[in-house]
């Protein structure tokens, strides 16, 4: 009897995994839209002299909460059957109005450098390099999945949104080398 309940268990697993829907894409989507205004709203505020280890380490929290908001997306995404072209449309669609806000973010990162190189407490630009490296390599997965399930006419479009974000985080993650 043993032997049964591990099964069980991978069996729950995996149609739990396989029972996410287009919808549920589309609305990791939205929360990863969500996610990614407000690690830039926290980078914009945090002032250029004089911030607070505690903002920093509240920019931390919210790139870590975006890292999630992307790898549940990554979970919810696995090849799905039964993606529309208005499905991979909406879906690009909000990829592509989060482009412009996670760039505006990026470069925010790479403004700030200094400002969290003069907090009292050192390794905080190590922690932001940190940041940009884990969501760069989750982004790249979540461009890599819409590329990889959105219908043929729509690639091109997935490809070059990724090569803008790609481009991005290589200057983020270069100024804090």
């Amino acid at each position: 009897m043993k032997f049964q309940s591990p099964l069980i268990v991978l069996a729950s697993l995996v149609s739990a995994v396989l029972s996410a829907t287009v919808t549920d894409i589309i609305n990791d989507a939205h929360n990863i839209s969500a996610q990614i205004t407000t690690l830039d709203n926290a980078i914009n505020a945090f002032p250029t002299t004089s911030g607070s280890l505690v903002a920093a380490l509240g920019i931390h929290t919210d790139a870590v909460n975006l890292g999630a908001a992307l790898n549940k997306e990554l979970s919810d995404s696995l090849p799905k059957p039964g993606i529309t072209e208005a499905n991979g449309t909406t879906i690009l669609d909000i990829a592509e109005g989060f482009e412009p806000i996670i760039l505006d973010a990026l470069n925010a990162f790479v403004t700030k450098k200094p400002a969290f190189q003069a907090l009292p407490i050192g390794g905080i630009p190590a922690l932001v390099k940190q940041d940009l490296i884990n969501l760069n390599a989750s982004m790249d997965m979540f461009d890599a999945q819409i590329i990889s399930f959105v219908p043929p006419d729509l690639v091109a479009s997935a490809e070059a949104l990724k090569a803008a974000i790609d481009a991005g985080f290589a200057t983020a993650i270069a100024a804090y080398q």
